[in-house]
């Protein structure tokens, strides 16, 4: 359980919020929703103990561990894929190395009637048990099965964690939270870096995941998947609903039509009052009435009406310097990181005036393409070049890695501003919902989606006629993913954006180019378009196999084959579930084998029938290692 009792965060002399209160059960799936910059990050933070409140208490129950997943990662990484994600087994591995200590020792010994050779045997048996209740057997084998239903591949595994974009890194992070298993769950927007696979596969391990789960998501269909209650904070406060998003948003509706005809009610029943009184307080007569009406407004609980947030930003990209016809160009473009090569023989060209998609999975390219035209990355081979007069205007997928976090909001603007937009630069920020307040944050205690805003902020500061969008929209709530789109449309130049966000991208390109194995694929038209063609139900779904075969009526031949077919999956399924069947009964037998021995290396009267101990030990060594085999097997096999 989780309770916060009067939790206050004070930024730069003010509140985000005071005295906020609520309790999570062991069980809960808790949704926390609200503006940008509301605070549901620093919410998170606080319960994580990563961020200590100014006032309040934060009370958890005793012996439970949470598991947080920021928004964005930072550190550098040296392992592999799978060597990174099992660094979640860190007391598994320190059990492990402890009991092969222990056993290389009692193996030097002959003591076995000794008080120390004993209570080595005894630690031994514990260290085993706790290693085994812990689930140290199965590390390696589940560490697998949650890469690869989050989207990674077999030969992912060995891989340098180096060679994989941020969003894959972030799939890594998230592996190592869902295998450490603790009892709360803590995730800041988890579906930003996902494809759809990964997304469902996802929804399904935390319906099935027995603890607590506090998220904080813009995609609508995950928190109604996942979700069960949600916690709106607005203006400082709380609004708790016990029900998933959707629910939640039609209950809020009812629930300020209820409260504005409450009040409506209740200013005509106090308007009635006050005409009464204001007519009859001169009179003797009514006196007693006066005052009864009096005492009534005195006693009388005012009903207020919940405000809906109706802020978002505003603004407009200034017009497009004229630029040569040809904006980019690439011929036999190879790019990659060392020996690592991401795309190779890429041609292409971007004329004045277009807009482009660029589409595919986490890690086919696309931000590498980016980077390269950016003049960030330098080819391995072939080459890439601007063409004349072109400016380019750059908002990064990591953009807030690249804003200086101690730097305020208005010193990252002013830094950069020069001639006519010097005076202006308050109003820009005001634009982006910055008020005289928040302008004097610094960047590093800004949310996602605040930073986000400053960095489209400094998009305005001059003009570019080539605009690329990295995943604009990650961090932006639903209001600011409109305005954003509605400046876009209107913008005058080229641009290239890469998203996975189908209704955004829906209206703004004429083109799109599909990442794909290391190579691009040209569609004509916008992404329905694209869609279409493809026959996807989703940008997230580009590497699935070929369409599904539709329904229709085949012929003779068409039916045998596939009888045929049929019938050699059912024989191999058969041999398969056989071997399942078959390996369970040797774990089993294995496990009652291995428990024996433990009984024997713990007992006191057994060591002093001076057995051959060395031998019991390679036994058990033995046992052990076979089990672990099986258990690798058992998993494949599934």
């Amino acid at each position: 359980m989780i309770a916060l009792n009067k939790i206050a965060i004070n930024f730069t002399g003010d509140f985000l919020f005071k005295e906020l209160t609520f309790v999570a059960g062991d069980r809960d799936r808790i949704g926390l929703v609200g503006k940008n910059g509301a605070g549901k990050s620093t919410l998170l933070k606080v319960i994580h103990h990563e961020l200590e409140p100014e006032a309040g208490t934060i009370t958890i129950t005793s012996g439970f561990k949470t598991g947080y997943l920021p928004q964005q990662i930072e550190g550098n990484y040296h392992l592999s894929v799978k060597q990174e994600a099992m660094l979640a087994f860190e007391e598994q591995q320190q059990l492990e190395r402890k009991i092969k200590d222990i056993t290389h020792l009692l193996s030097t010994r002959a003591d076995y009637e000794s008080e120390e050779y004993i209570q080595l045997a005894q630690q031994l048996s514990d260290n085993t048990d706790r290693f085994q209740q812990l689930g140290g057997n199965t590390m390696e084998g589940n560490t697998e099965r949650v890469l690869l239903g989050l989207g990674f591949k077999h030969s992912d595994f060995s891989k340098p964690m180096q060679e994989f974009s941020i969003g894959w890194k972030m799939r890594v992070n998230l592996a190592k939270i869902l295998l450490q298993k603790p009892e709360i769950i803590l995730l800041d927007e988890p579906t930003n870096h996902l494809d759809i696979e990964a997304i469902q596969w996802l929804e399904e391990y935390l319906s099935n995941y027995d603890g607590c789960l506090i998220l904080v998501s813009h995609d609508r269909t995950f928190l109604d998947k996942v979700t069960n209650r949600t916690i709106e904070i607005v203006f400082g406060a709380i609004q708790d609903y016990k029900c998933s998003y959707s629910e939640y948003v039609q209950q809020r509706l009812e629930r300020i039509e209820s409260q504005q005809s409450a009040f409506d009610n209740q200013q005509k029943q106090i308007a009635d009052v006050e005409k009464f009184i204001e007519r009859f307080r001169y009179k003797a007569t009514k006196a007693k009435q006066v005052q009864s009406r009096l005492k009534l407004l005195d006693k009388m609980d005012k009903i207020e009406v919940e405000q809906m947030d109706k802020s978002s930003i505003f603004f407009k990209f200034p017009p497009a310097p004229h630029s040569g016809r040809v904006v980019e160009e690439a011929h036999h473009l190879t790019l990659g990181y060392g020996a690592h090569k991401v795309l190779n023989d890429i041609d292409f060209t971007i004329e004045r005036g277009e807009r482009i998609a660029f589409v595919g999975k986490n890690g086919e390219g696309k931000s590498t393409m980016v980077k390269a035209i950016v003049g960030e990355l330098s080819p391995l081979g072939g080459k890439i070049a601007s063409g004349h007069n072109v400016i380019i205007g750059y908002y990064a997928q990591n953009q807030s890695l690249l804003l200086d976090p101690e730097k305020t909001v208005f010193e990252t603007i002013d830094h950069i501003a020069i001639g006519d937009i010097r005076p202006k630069i308050r109003s820009i920020l005001g634009s982006f919902l910055f008020d005289s307040d928040d302008i004097e944050k610094k960047v590093k205690v800004l949310s996602g989606g605040e930073k986000s805003r400053l960095a489209l902020a400094k998009l305005l500061l001059s003009p570019f006629n080539l605009l690329i969008l990295d995943e604009p929209t990650n961090h932006l709530d639903m209001q600011s993913k409109d305005v954003l789109k509605n400046a876009l449309l209107q913008y005058t130049g080229s641009m290239i954006l890469v998203s996975h966000d189908r209704d955004f991208l829906q209206g703004l390109s004429e083109k799109v180019i599909e990442f794909k194995d290391g190579s691009i694929k040209t569609y004509i038209g916008d992404v329905f378009d694209f869609l279409d063609k493809k026959k996807l139900d989703t940008l997230n779904e580009l590497q699935k196999q070929d369409q599904q075969r539709q329904n229709q009526n085949n012929n003779n031949s068409s039916n045998k084959k596939k009888y045929i077919q049929k019938k050699e999956e059912d024989a191999q399924q058969r041999k398969i579930q056989n071997k399942i069947s078959k390996l369970e009964r040797e774990i089993s037998d294995l496990i009652q084998q291995l428990q024996t021995i433990e009984v024997q290396l713990s007992d006191p009267e057994v060591l002093a029938e001076k057995i051959d101990f060395n031998k019991l030990l390679l036994d058990y060594e033995s046992i052990k290692n076979q089990i672990i085999n099986k258990e690798e097997e058992w998993i494949e096999l599934q």
